[in-house]
């Protein structure tokens, strides 16, 4: 019997050591990092309290501003595909959101949804920027509604793209690092032992594209996880239990700014009947359902989703600059 539990506890060992040697990652270094995935448009923005926002100011200088805002474990860099189609129209401004990208973890540890609306504010005051447009997929996608009801003036136009924030909802594929994320004991392991499969495996089950999940696709993901603060900063999100109420029809009926809902219909994280109770939330939005679409429609459709955005911004900033030019006189 002795020699059995020996036997057990020196596989459990070795079990555990090859689990270590597989997953076991430190993080990578913060300048090696902004070397390799910043760009001449980056910019670390101070916005107070240790905070330094990475943000991108590209595209058309004089074009009207439109904001971009990244979901959750993601980057900006998920918005490059958009930068390249409508740049040559729009100032495209793109934010590493605390606790992601370059920007890092916030000292403060506070990753609610308010603390964001806070930042994106604090941003484009810091580089004094009064009105745009804001859209946001995912996570960024609540931050951005929530930014147009605390904001109203500032917000020209929005842009949900399979956006979090409905009420009674229920995913039917969960990427398997939230699922981790959201272990006990298993979360605060994922701190230290965070393989590249995983990220892999999260980014695949979230699009239905899969061709576009390329291993430098993997990669950056995979090491922008690993920029110091970034994991403990996604244990900490994940932890929180009540991070904003969901939205509802009567608070969204203070939006006045024009509204558009993309939503790929075969997303398995936020279903597309969040895409439809948006829209019948929010006045006159307009909604467009991409069939054969996950998670990221402009990763995974940027020809399509980025005209149908452009089309959209066009329409609704002649408009919003009809109106305030005829409350002038």
């Amino acid at each position: 019997m002795w020699k059995a539990f020996k036997f057990v506890g020196l596989a459990l060992l070795v079990l555990l050591a090859g689990v270590l040697v597989w997953g076991w990652q430190s993080d990578r270094d913060a300048d090696q990092m902004k070397t390799k995935y910043g760009s001449a448009s980056s910019r670390f923005v101070d916005i107070g309290n240790g905070l330094k926002i990475h943000t991108r100011d590209e595209g058309n200088p004089k074009g009207p501003v439109l904001l971009l805002i990244h979901g959750s474990n993601s980057s900006l860099h998920t918005w490059e595909p958009w930068v390249e189609r409508l740049g040559g129209d729009y100032r495209i401004i793109s934010i590493d959101l605390p606790g992601h990208g370059l920007t890092g973890a916030n000292p403060t540890r506070d990753y609610h949804y308010a603390s964001f609306v806070a930042v994106v504010d604090k941003l484009m005051t810091a580089i004094q920027v009064p009105k745009f447009a804001i859209a946001g997929n995912s996570m960024g996608g609540g931050v951005a509604w929530q930014y147009a009801l605390k904001h109203p003036d500032r917000v020209t136009a929005i842009g949900l793209i399979n956006s979090a924030g409905a009420p009674r909802w229920e995913a039917t594929t969960v990427p398997i690092g939230f699922r981790l994320a959201r272990t006990p004991v298993i979360k605060d392991v994922m701190r230290y032992i965070t393989p590249r499969s995983v990220v892999a495996s999260s980014l695949k089950s979230s699009v239905s594209k899969k061709e576009i999940v390329t291993d430098a696709m993997i990669d950056r993901y995979w090491e922008l996880l690993l920029f110091p603060g970034n994991r403990q900063a996604t244990i900490d999100r994940f932890a929180l239990r009540h991070n904003v109420e969901p939205a509802s029809k009567l608070s969204l009926a203070a939006i006045r700014a024009p509204t558009l809902v993309m939503w790929g219909e075969e997303d398995g994280l936020i279903p597309v009947s969040s895409a439809q109770w948006f829209a019948s939330a929010i006045k006159d939005a307009k909604l467009v359902i991409y069939p054969g679409v996950g998670h990221i429609p402009m990763e995974e459709i940027p020809d399509q989703s980025a005209s149908d955005m452009k089309a959209f911004l066009d329409a609704a900033l002649v408009k919003s600059e009809t109106s305030e030019a005829s409350a002038g006189q």
